[in-house]
């Protein structure tokens, strides 16, 4: 069925493939057009495929007895996984194709005819959860045949004055409810960065930036030479930490690596180490960074030599079985060590559970072998009906979904081709100011 289902598609990627490339400029412009137009017919029909699957499925778990309460657990991780993205961008794409499909007519056609983007009609559908059907149809009259010639910002006004109009009540009380959200999050960034970012009423933010600006200012008119912005980032950590100044942060570092990336000998010292903490996404840091924090660290480190992934010879750590439902402590730290982001495909959030692959009220140990770290909202979704999961003794987890479709997850884990002993090296430190 699955194969019948891919030929009008392998057809046409492979047409694609095959396009003449001995031809003018001109001719590429129009072709560059042309496949604008069809990406957005392709996001038209996945936005159809969506809503329609999320709507059997529904229905599915209801016909099955599922409580009410739980019906519609687990769909938007199958999307999640067709897509290849995360579960938190799912939830919210299957929300917003369902509003665009169902009650956005004009700004779904003008999807299907190529005139907008998949991401503007996104953000009318976004702009217009608060409206009543009556309101959003009014919007969606207003705005959709604007949308050809506006941009994404542009399409995210007028949507916003539009349903303001339509209804003031209900955007005050919107932005009240956003402001229940607010929250701070870290993403990776290049060059062994992070992004620091918190989701804060605007008066809050405003406020915030205009303080840190202060702060910059005086600093740089009293002669300190970091620039503005540096300046700007080390006030936000002082004020944040309560430390004098911002290198004079404790913080406890988990770095993994490889010994000969460690010790920097033969050939594969080069091979990335990886910093992973309680809470926050891994993150790939070159060898020679890592080294470079291990000479820098201050005298109060501590190194710690550890079988992350045990000998098959021995079966060290891997026979961690225990009667108890719960992980220990030291269990929870190997599976987040090990598998360092969240398990399921695609998703790359951080840690925040230690799941049982096999359930114990199936009968699952509490064991690294049945161990798998995941974030909240996947340990939820593995849970709904028609999903099942299995480890197999190498690591790899196959995810098998409702409709039976199957995703591999191989386990995180040191290159065996470059270490002969399967040993890392876990180094916790304190970072202090040099």
């Amino acid at each position: 069925m699955i194969a019948a289902v891919d030929q009008p598609f392998a057809a046409l990627a492979q047409a694609l493939r095959d396009l003449d490339q001995d031809v003018d400029d001109a001719v590429r412009i129009d072709r560059i057009q042309a496949l604008e137009t069809l990406t957005s017919v392709v996001a038209a029909a996945q936005a159809r495929e969506t809503t329609a699957f999320v709507d059997s499925q529904r229905a599915a778990q209801r016909a099955a007895g599922v409580k009410a309460e739980r019906v519609g657990r687990g769909i938007a991780g199958q999307v999640a996984l067709a897509r290849r993205i995360s579960p938190h961008q799912a939830s919210r794409y299957v929300g917003w194709a369902k509003i665009l499909t169902t009650e956005l007519p004009a700004t779904n056609a003008a999807l299907w005819a190529g005139a907008t983007s998949q991401w503007r009609a996104l953000i009318v559908a976004r702009e217009s959860v608060f409206l009543s059907r009556d309101h959003r149809a009014q919007l969606d009259a207003a705005l959709a045949p604007s949308l050809a010639q506006l941009g994404d910002r542009q399409v995210e006004r007028e949507a916003k004055k539009i349903g303001y109009r339509l209804d003031p009540e209900g955007f005050v009380s919107r932005l009240r409810h956003a402001e229940n959200e607010r929250h701070v999050s870290l993403r990776p960034a290049p060059d062994s960065m992070t992004r620091l970012s918190a989701l804060l009423p605007l008066t809050q933010g405003v406020a915030a930036l205009a303080a840190l600006t202060r702060a910059a200012d005086s600093a740089r008119a009293a002669g300190d030479p970091r620039g503005k912005g540096q300046v700007m980032a080390d006030t936000l950590v002082e004020r944040v930490t309560g430390q004098s100044t911002a290198r004079d942060v404790p913080l406890t570092v988990n770095l993994v690596m490889t010994d000969q990336s460690l010790l920097g000998f033969t050939d594969n010292q080069d091979e990335p180490a990886t910093i992973v903490a309680d809470g926050v996404a891994a993150e790939v840091v070159p060898a020679e960074l890592a080294r470079r924090a291990v000479a820098d660290a201050s005298g109060e480190t501590t190194m710690l030599l550890r079988r992350l992934y045990a000998s098959p010879a021995t079966g060290e750590l891997i026979a961690m079985d225990r009667a108890s439902r719960f992980f220990s402590p030291a269990q929870r730290e190997f599976l987040m060590l090990r598998d360092q982001t969240c398990r399921t495909p695609y998703c790359g959030a951080a840690i925040r559970h230690a799941d049982h692959v096999h359930p114990t009220d199936a009968g699952g140990p509490t064991s690294i072998t049945n161990g798998a770290g995941r974030c909240e909202a996947c340990n939820h979704a593995k849970q709904a009906v028609g999903w099942a999961e299995r480890l197999a003794p190498d690591g790899t987890l196959t995810t098998t979904t409702p409709t039976g479709h199957r995703y591999r997850s191989p386990t995180p884990r040191a290159r065996t081709d470059i270490v002969t002993s399967p040993l890392e090296i876990t180094i916790r430190h304190w970072l202090h100011a040099a």
